[in-house]
């Protein structure tokens, strides 16, 4: 037998470049952005560092400053009469060296300590894995003490990849003896598990992946339907339909096949490996600055920290004198910058409507401190700024923010809800905060139970179980009432 070369044909589903890079961009701290930049223009050479001082190198939140600063005279118009939940908008001052200029705000003005925050050199960021994302996700959904306990099994039994590889009867064992479920319980909140980002984790299969990925899409996507179709009836034989073949399964005209094969190429078949692989900072460096500017709070991006990068016009101009080789050479790069110059922008904005949005509802935390911050669900945010929530995820993650309270983490932003005696809710961070405050103030001789700290959280309006203040407490890592008996 000799040996010999064959070619074959053959599909695969993947993201395209474009939006995989977005995708991938906006998921980046500060600090990987630069670095990601930095590698671009070494390996670009239609990508150039710009020149101080020029308008196309000023930050994102910089551009356009007429117009953002007619919208905070308008907006501080509309909230004079309570200017603390003021809106957040794009043009706070930062001088970029850890510091307030003369028109950011000053040093927070009396609005708090620094609730222990320390300064961003000090804190280090711990590597996120999938099942921490997820996890994350599930505290801040509402749902049952049964339901949270099934949606922890089925967490912990999704692989790195995001496929959910146990049957459910296998979870259903896996929770006995402490919760006794049916598989049905088990499916039902597989579906919550299911819509939590990224997008298609939790799937038992490729074809359960794709559909939880398309169902996402907008219905009117060009090529949903059938694509739906085929990831439920025929995702196996899919390699080898190819459009012909699946048009004449499905019963649909050649042009609809090849549009929706062309929507599964762009989906991803191993979501979760969109997490935990990417490197991570060794120190924090804001992304945001949060300041209050004439009782408004303002939102604007990292300027110091923002990379300044443009296309070089010198070999962009050659393009035109170029033999056709070179030509397409200098032509995919310049397709590749102006990319990477988009999507860097698209971060830009996506990171801005999220921070104003938490801004918007969280003026009280950054006003009074963990004590005031509000139950804030991803679900909410995304709503709110018309959103997915898995984009919403992707942009809180990894990132930080200075404000007057010191350098925070977006996701201190969000936190889960208790009932309270008044139809609202309060945060499970201000109950703990009420909690720290109860018992720095007891009498060291005869310290507060748990059940006295709850019969005084009830007083105050927060009806909370005994178990669920212990559970408090310990994460306070506050040592129980008869280990805190001091005679002195």
């Amino acid at each position: 037998m000799k040996p010999r070369l064959q070619t074959s044909l053959g599909q695969h589903l993947i993201l395209t470049p474009q939006l995989r890079q977005a995708l991938h961009l906006l998921q980046l701290s500060s600090v990987e952005l630069e670095t990601e930049i930095a590698t671009a223009v070494e390996n670009n050479p239609l990508l150039d560092w710009e020149e101080p001082g020029s308008i196309s190198a000023q930050p994102l939140s910089e551009r356009g400053s007429t117009q953002d600063q007619d919208n905070t005279r308008q907006d501080h118009d509309d909230n004079s009469h309570n200017s603390h939940n003021g809106d957040a908008e794009p043009v706070a001052a930062w001088d970029g060296d850890d510091g307030w200029n003369e028109r950011g705000g000053g040093n927070g003005q009396g609005h708090g300590d620094n609730d222990g925050d320390g300064d961003a050199a000090d804190r280090m960021i711990q590597s996120e894995s999938l099942q921490d994302h997820l996890s994350w996700q599930l505290h801040l959904s509402t749902m049952s003490t049964r339901d949270r306990n099934i949606g922890i099994a089925l967490i912990d039994a999704i692989d790195d990849d995001g496929y959910l590889r146990e049957s459910l009867d296998d979870i259903v064992a896996a929770l006995l003896p402490e919760t006794r479920a049916t598989t049905d319980e088990v499916a039902a909140v597989l579906c919550r598990v299911q819509r939590f980002d990224p997008v298609g984790v939790g799937a038992r299969d490729l074809g359960e992946c794709l559909r939880l990925q398309l169902d996402a899409l907008h219905a009117d996507t060009p090529g949903r339907t059938v694509a739906l179709q085929a990831a439920r009836d025929h995702i196996e034989r899919l390699p080898k339909l190819g459009a012909p073949g699946l048009a004449d399964a499905l019963g649909c005209p050649p042009e609809e096949a090849a549009t929706a094969l062309q929507l599964l190429r762009s989906l991803d078949p191993r979501p979760g490996a969109q997490i935990g692989n990417v490197p991570h900072d060794n120190y924090v460096t804001p992304d945001c600055v949060i300041a209050r500017q004439n009782g408004v709070w303002r939102v604007t991006l990292a300027g110091s920290h923002f990379p300044r990068v443009t296309i070089h016009r010198g070999y962009e101009q050659m393009i035109q004198h170029a033999v056709a080789s070179d030509a397409g050479y200098l032509k995919g790069h310049l397709q590749e910058a102006r990319w990477l110059l988009k999507n860097i922008e698209a971060r830009g904005e996506t990171l801005l409507k999220v921070v104003r949005c938490l801004v918007r509802q969280q003026s009280g935390f950054l006003e009074f401190g963990k004590r005031a911050l509000r139950p804030l669900t991803l679900r909410e945010v995304a709503e709110e700024i018309g959103m997915h929530e898995s984009t919403v995820s992707r942009a809180v993650a990894r990132k930080w923010v200075h404000t007057p309270r010191g350098t925070l983490s977006l996701k201190d932003f969000f936190d889960s809800g208790v009932g309270t005696e008044g139809g609202g809710e309060a945060s499970s961070t201000a109950i703990q905060q009420m909690i720290r405050s109860l018992v720095d103030a007891e009498n060291p001789r005869k310290p507060l139970s748990d059940a006295r700290l709850a019969e005084l959280l009830k007083a105050a309006g927060v009806p909370v179980a005994r178990r669920t203040v212990a559970k408090y407490r310990e994460a306070l890592h506050i040592v129980s009432s008869h280990e805190r008996v001091r005679i002195a």
